[in-house]
C-alpha cells in the first residue's frame, strides 16, 4: 500500500481518454489543405506539403529536448521564411482553426471514459489532464466538446506550459495545481516514455493503459509501469490496491 493517501489522478488525453477514429494520413492531408486554403483567402500562398514537411522538422526538435514550440509559432516561422513578414494573429488563428476542425473530427471519447470519470468524481477524487499538444486551444475545445471538462480540476497542455512529458517540469506544473508532492498522485497514460517514464522518474505512481499503446517488449521491460490495464473497468481495483481508498 502506498505511504500516501492518493486522491489525485493525472490523465493523459490522446490514446488514454480519447482515441483516433481512423487513419491519420487522409485526415492530415485534408487538414493541411484546409489551412492552406484559409491562408490563400488572405492572399498567402503556402503549399500544404511544405507545411507538413516543416512540421516534421518541428517534431524532430521537440522530441529531443521535450520543450514545446506551438503550431502557432511554427506556422509564423514558416511564413516568414516564405516572405510573409506581417501576418496578423487573427489570420494565423483562423488558419489553424480550419486545420483543427478537420483533425478534431477524427478524435472520439473512449466508450468507458465518461462513466469512469463520473464514478471517480462521485468518490471525490481530484482529476487533472496534461496533454502533449502543439496547440492549447485545440485541446481545450476537444475536452469541451466531449463534455468532460466538469470532471477535471484543470486541463493543461505542453503548448501552454512549454514543457512536454516526460520532462519533469511538465509533471511539476501539473502537481503544483494541487499543491501536492509526486508521491500523492498517480499518472494514467498510454505512452511508456512520456507518461510512465516521466511520472516514475519524479516519484509518482503509474498506471499504463495498454489498449492504444504502441510499444516493443524492450520498451516495456525498461519502463516497468507500476500497474497495467486494458480498459478503465480495471481502474478502481488498481487504485484500491495502492491505497487510494
Amino acid at each position: 500500500m502506498n505511504a500516501f493517501p492518493i486522491r489525485h489522478i493525472l490523465f493523459d488525453l490522446g490514446g488514454t481518454l480519447m482515441h483516433a477514429r481512423g487513419d491519420w494520413h487522409p485526415i492530415h492531408k485534408s487538414a493541411d489543405q484546409a489551412l492552406a486554403d484559409t491562408l490563400r483567402a488572405h492572399d498567402i500562398e503556402l503549399d500544404s506539403k511544405v507545411f507538413r514537411a516543416h512540421l516534421r522538422q518541428y517534431y524532430e526538435r521537440r522530441d529531443k529536448d521535450f520543450e514545446e514550440t506551438t503550431y502557432h509559432f511554427v506556422l509564423r516561422e514558416l511564413l516568414r521564411e516564405l516572405g510573409y513578414i506581417e501576418v496578423t494573429e487573427s489570420i494565423l488563428r483562423s488558419a489553424l482553426d480550419a486545420m483543427y476542425t478537420i483533425t478534431q473530427s477524427n478524435w472520439g471519447l473512449e466508450e468507458d471514459a465518461l462513466a469512469t470519470l463520473q464514478k471517480l468524481k462521485s468518490e471525490n477524487y481530484h482529476l487533472g489532464i496534461f496533454s502533449n499538444a502543439g496547440d492549447d486551444q485545440d485541446v481545450q475545445k476537444l475536452v469541451g466538446n466531449f463534455g468532460i471538462r466538469p470532471y477535471f480540476d484543470f486541463v493543461l497542455t505542453s503548448a501552454a506550459s512549454y514543457y512536454r512529458k516526460p520532462h519533469p517540469r511538465a509533471f511539476e506544473i501539473a502537481l503544483a495545481q494541487w499543491n501536492i508532492t509526486p508521491e500523492e498522485a498517480v499518472m494514467i497514460g498510454d505512452s511508456l516514455q512520456a507518461d510512465i517514464d516521466g511520472a516514475k522518474n519524479l516519484g509518482m505512481q503509474t498506471i499504463w493503459i495498454m489498449r492504444r499503446a504502441q510499444f516493443t517488449a524492450d520498451e516495456k521491460q525498461r519502463a516497468q509501469p507500476h500497474f497495467e490495464m486494458h480498459s478503465f473497468d480495471e481502474l478502481l481495483p488498481i487504485l484500491e490496491s495502492i491505497g487510494v481508498k
